[in-house]
């Protein structure tokens, strides 16, 4: 009988671990909204190439087979994580050609870049980066983790549109010192003063839902929300936080036109600014102003990723619960 019992026991537990979920999400029931302007400097996980230039009327990255926004990871075999160490494999190669592996959509292609010697300096004839820096606005932070996340977008390199696989980067202080306002057509900006010794946290993803990483900087939490699930967002009015001036946050009204609940999507919810001194200053929404929290009675729903290009007043948001277990991955 005793040994029925245990079966039966056994049997129970089996049964509850096979019906448990695969994933369950750490992540608070009430959040820190953000809405502070931050610095964000990543860097990436090798050499971005970011265009060609012209050497004795041959483009000897082009040539090579390379394009705008592939990755170089490798030079002569050995790995290169900056531009300082491609250099020093390029003085100690035969400075005539270099081998070299780059990524492209997640794929290595191996290829050897000519070298050419103009007026005794060795040229590559690529235009390459190794850092990317910008503003953006603090989504949210959870207080237990300590995890927090930005932009709600990810970060690409500007002249070829792809997203840049990162190695590391921070956030760091940011103060607003004038706003170029969007006008249809055409999206303003945030213009701000930063100071990247003044560090708020580190950065350890960039993805499609924003960037992630721990806060390190002092929390405080006066500015508690709960997390709304996708069924708690209602149509019509909410409020966006975000600085327009120094580093001072603001509650400025909008109205939600439309929600989805595709995770997979980071326009989830449609709204327009409604607030006329937000209008006012800024034409609606502008760029740095990706990240500013999304909030609803008491409620953090979301965060501003897009403009609406041909009506600046409009703009779009993710689910904050698709940033959230972003933020845990």
């Amino acid at each position: 009988m005793f040994f029925k019992k245990i079966k039966s026991f056994f049997a129970i537990i089996l049964v509850a671990t096979f019906i448990m979920p695969q994933t369950i999400f750490a992540y608070s029931d009430k959040i820190i909204a953000g809405g502070e302007s931050i610095g964000i400097e990543i860097n990436s996980k090798g050499i971005l190439v970011s265009g060609f230039y012209k050497i004795d009327n041959k483009y000897p990255g082009i040539d090579a087979g390379i394009n705008k926004g592939d990755m170089i990871i490798k030079a002569d075999g050995d790995d290169v994580n900056s531009i300082d160490e491609f250099i020093e494999k390029i003085k100690n190669s035969n400075q005539k050609s270099i081998k070299i592996t780059y990524k492209r959509n997640k794929k290595e292609y191996d290829t050897n870049l000519m070298l050419i010697n103009e007026n005794n300096t060795i040229k590559t004839g690529l235009y390459v980066k190794d850092t990317i820096t910008g503003i953006g606005t603090l989504s949210f932070i959870d207080p237990n983790t300590k995890l927090y996340g930005a932009l709600g977008h990810e970060i690409t390199d500007n002249s070829s549109e792809v997203k840049v696989d990162i190695k590391d980067g921070k956030i760091y202080e940011s103060n607003v010192t004038s706003i170029e306002k969007s006008i249809r057509g055409e999206p303003g900006a945030k213009k701000a003063r930063t100071d990247n010794t003044n560090i708020f946290g580190n950065i350890n993803e960039n993805t499609t839902s924003g960037i992630f990483g721990k806060y390190i900087d002092n929390i405080k939490e006066n500015n508690l929300y709960d997390v709304a699930s996708y069924k708690d967002i209602k149509l019509g009015e909410a409020k966006i936080i975000t600085v327009l001036n120094g580093n001072e946050k603001k509650e400025y009204s909008i109205n939600i036109l439309k929600v989805n609940n595709d995770e997979n999507d980071n326009k989830n919810i449609l709204f327009e600014v409604t607030d006329k001194d937000l209008i006012s200053k800024t034409g609606g929404i502008v760029q740095g102003m990706s990240g500013s929290p999304i909030v609803q009675g008491n409620y953090i729903v979301g965060a501003v990723t897009n403009v609406v290009v041909n009506n600046p007043k409009r703009g779009y948001g993710i689910l904050i619960t698709t940033m959230l277990k972003e933020a845990e991955n």
